[in-house]
């Protein structure tokens, strides 16, 4: 089985070309919702995010405080680091549980969408990596329309992943998201048509 992976930055539109790829057959992993789905599959995540940042994170009915927590730690790059030790692993062991899963049932292709793939070193364990890349600019308005909020709290969120730029040197395909959804379809399809070639 093929194993791509998917990366890019928060509003670079990942989830419009996980959506394509969807409508085309593709199998497709989403991380974000792993990253929901391990405090069920793992309560003993929820207790060391108690034990290290405190009570006030969790609500009555001991689930996170998602957007709470998010606001805290990626206002310092230590507090993120350290939820991020304490979930990724956890991330990562669905994440092949699942790429498994595929696998045994004769799967050609899998997509695993990862915002942080190159910053956790995963592009590695990949066959092929494709980034979505957008300006800087498009980026912020993205982030800050999606999301309701500041430009400070979306700032934030940007500069707590790798610049795009940089994920560039990473990847094997760029899919620019910049212009139209028919231009970012025209792509996708030609990276597919290129992986299934080579």
């Amino acid at each position: 089985m093929l194993k791509i992976g998917l990366t890019g930055g928060i509003g670079s539109g990942k989830s419009t070309v996980s959506n394509i790829l969807k409508e085309e057959g593709i199998p497709l992993i989403d991380v974000d919702i792993i990253a929901r789905e391990v405090m069920e599959l793992y309560p003993e995540i929820i207790e060391a995010i108690k034990l290290e940042f405190g009570e006030a994170f969790i609500d009555e009915e001991g689930k996170l405080k998602r957007r709470v927590l998010g606001d805290y730690v990626f206002k310092a790059e230590e507090r993120r680091k350290k939820l991020e030790s304490i979930t990724i692993p956890f991330i990562i062991k669905e994440l092949f549980i699942r790429f498994d899963k595929y696998d045994k049932i004769n799967t050609e292709i899998c997509v695993a969408d990862v915002p942080t793939l190159i910053e956790h070193n995963l592009q590695r364990f990949m066959d092929y990596n494709v980034l979505v890349w957008v300006d800087d600019e498009t980026q912020l308005a993205r982030v800050m329309n999606r999301d309701s909020i500041s430009k400070e709290a979306a700032l934030d969120r940007i500069h707590a992943q790798m610049p795009l730029e940089q994920k560039k040197a990473y990847v094997d395909f760029i899919i620019n998201n910049n212009e139209s959804i028919e231009c970012t379809k025209r792509q996708v399809l030609e990276v597919l048509s290129q992986i299934t070639r080579i």
